[in-house]
């Protein structure tokens, strides 16, 4: 049985909040549909390198998060042209971003590696 979703942007201000908790910038780059918006996450260790984290659930139904690259963090730049062929093929999707040198996600869900 899968869980409840919560809408995508109460889900959205929660993450955005424990990264501010714990010193990390975080804000919404670009705003999707507030109830069925999906998300894409961007991990700035502001040396360069960032990992995109793309959602999607286990075969248990739970939600889990992989990263956008295998090989983890990449290019700045690389990260961001995956993010934009993403939002042209979902308007609705979300884009927050995480500026933490140390790679912090400040996710709930576990990391899958791919």
């Amino acid at each position: 049985m899968s869980e409840p979703r919560i809408k995508a942007d109460i889900w959205i201000k929660a993450l955005i909040r424990r990264a501010q908790v714990a010193g990390a910038f975080a804000a919404v780059v670009r705003r999707g549909d507030d109830t069925a918006g999906s998300l894409l996450l961007k991990i700035n260790k502001l040396d360069g390198q960032a990992t995109v984290y793309v959602p999607g659930y286990n075969f248990d139904g739970q939600r889990v998060w992989r990263r956008h690259n295998k090989d983890g963090a990449t290019p700045e730049a690389e990260a961001d042209l995956y993010i934009e062929k993403s939002v042209a093929r979902d308007p609705d999707i979300w884009v927050v971003e995480v500026e933490d040198r140390e790679g912090r996600t400040f996710l709930d869900e576990p990391i899958e590696e791919a």
